[in-house]
């Protein structure tokens, strides 16, 4: 298992007049934490689609606990379990200022062909890469 965790301040834009964060948000915060994972043990989203490779959403699943406000400080524990074939599942997790969970998430993703649009497998170094931290 891999993991990362990245802090991100709630902003007003993120918030209805309740000063909550507005659920469609999560989904960007789950965007968020697995572009500095992936960036932290591989290379950047820009690095891979420059070498011909697009990550799609397949799928996506969030659950809501508690609520996250605004100017809270939350942290967004992103995790990689398995190692990928064509498609890989990522978790998020995501943490108030008091370490409780409020919110997690699951996406799942798959590796394609830029050029083609076909999905195509898990590029050999990032396979490599994972393989260090996954068993």
């Amino acid at each position: 298992m891999i993991s990362f965790e990245t802090k991100y301040r709630v902003c007003y834009g993120d918030t209805d007049q309740m000063g909550v964060m507005y659920y469609g948000n999560y989904p960007r915060l789950y965007e968020i934490g697995r572009t500095d994972l992936i960036r932290s043990f591989w290379k950047s989203y820009r690095q891979v689609e420059e070498e011909g490779i697009i990550l799609p959403v397949r799928s996506m699943h969030a659950n809501y606990y508690k609520p996250a406000y605004y100017d809270e400080l939350i942290t967004i524990k992103t995790t990689i379990k398995d190692i990928p074939q064509v498609k890989f599942k990522i978790i998020s997790q995501i943490y108030n200022e008091s370490g409780e969970l409020i919110n997690e998430g699951e996406v799942v993703l798959g590796f394609m062909d830029k050029a083609t649009g076909k999905p195509r497998r898990a590029p050999d170094d990032f396979v490599a890469v994972l393989r260090k931290y996954i068993s």
